[in-house]
């Protein structure tokens, strides 16, 4: 038995165009996958410039998607992050954080995520004010689903050191302070956890007063850092999570068609539950979303191009080897080898 499975495009860098985003909505929901939650980092009018509307072009293309998702049942959410709102705390603020949840919910969203993360948290009573500002974005959504991703999204020091020292008991505070049905994300014991177990999540829960919703990074590698490689590796170390999370969304990678690997991983893992064998399931997933070709090179050369990426692959080889593929993902992976997925900090730290 699984949770309710979906995707959160949560990524820095440039985001996925609206064919290659229906498309992994299409493939992942015979998955399982019941939830698309849009919010890349890079869509201006949902971050840095939150207060203005979308124009009509990207708003005919989120309701287009929105009925997409609509007529595979799939669950369409988007993210805002209203940057800064909880520095200022002002009436003008609450008006636009009403009148833009409004906005989202005309363009097709049925549920509406409220993210705070990557950005300054270090204010003694940050709990009480991002649980007003969700109680705003509440009431102003009305039926539909409302969610948050807190500042502190993990116990990771990181996020002290990135964004300010997080304020004593700020977990504990915004749990009591939040409607019990509005939902909060957590990623694990890390930003980018290499395992969740359990007892892990069943500490969370007690934290917040609810079962938390994972914000799975992986396989998800945006920054300097991450972008240099793909991963392609199946899910492991998250079992035994079915029953203590709420849902269970990925953060995909910056390579829309190679993020479909793990995350059916994902599925699988849940199906098999205490026999999963993540290696099997990245093959069984390898084969089942890619022509046999495609998956053979795929399966030959996939630990070269996650464990060293650009630092050790020979660029000049994998593109001969992937070119000859008329596949989507082929082409991500000859775009990789050429370092067209490289970011910069500059790029994240502006979005």
């Amino acid at each position: 038995m699984a949770p309710p499975l979906g995707i959160i495009e949560g990524y820095f860098g440039q985001p996925w165009s609206w064919e290659e985003r229906t498309a992994v909505m299409r493939t992942l929901a015979p998955w399982g996958f019941s939830r698309f939650t849009y919010a890349p980092k890079a869509d201006a009018k949902l971050r840095r410039d939150w207060r203005a509307q979308h124009d009509e072009v990207d708003a005919a293309a989120l309701r287009d998607f929105a009925d997409a998702c609509r007529r595979e049942g799939v669950s369409f959410g988007i993210g805002l992050s209203p940057f800064g709102l909880h520095e200022e705390m002002s009436a003008d603020g609450r008006e636009t954080i009403v009148r833009r949840t409004t906005d989202l919910l005309g363009l097709g969203a049925e549920r509406i995520a409220i993210l705070f993360d990557d950005m300054k948290g270090d204010i003694p009573d940050l709990a009480a004010r991002q649980s007003r500002i969700a109680e705003w974005a509440g009431h102003a959504a009305g039926t539909a689903g409302v969610e948050i991703c807190p500042s502190y999204y993990s116990e990771d020091p990181v996020l002290d050191r990135a964004f300010g020292r997080r304020p004593a008991g700020y977990e504990h505070a915004l749990g009591r302070a939040l409607p019990p049905d509005l939902g909060i994300y957590w990623t694990g014991p890390e930003v980018c956890s290499a395992e969740i177990t359990p007892a892990h999540v069943r500490g969370v829960a007690q934290m917040f007063g609810r079962k938390p919703s994972l914000w799975d990074n992986y396989p998800v590698n945006d920054g300097p850092r991450m972008s240099r490689r793909l991963h392609l590796a199946g899910m492991s170390g998250r079992m035994g999570l079915a029953n203590e999370i709420a849902a269970h969304d990925i953060n995909p990678a910056l390579q829309p068609y190679l993020s479909l690997l793990p995350c059916v991983t994902l599925a699988i893992s849940y199906r098999d539950g205490a026999d999963y064998d993540y290696r099997a399931a990245t093959e069984e997933a390898a084969y089942a979303l890619y022509p046999t070709a495609l998956a053979d090179d795929l399966m030959e050369t996939r630990l070269p191009l996650q464990d060293g990426g650009l630092d050790f692959i020979d660029p000049e080889r994998v593109t001969a080897r992937f070119s000859r593929h008329d596949h989507p993902a082929a082409r991500e992976i000859v775009r990789f080898a050429a370092g067209g997925y490289v970011q910069t900090a500059a790029e994240v730290q502006t979005q």
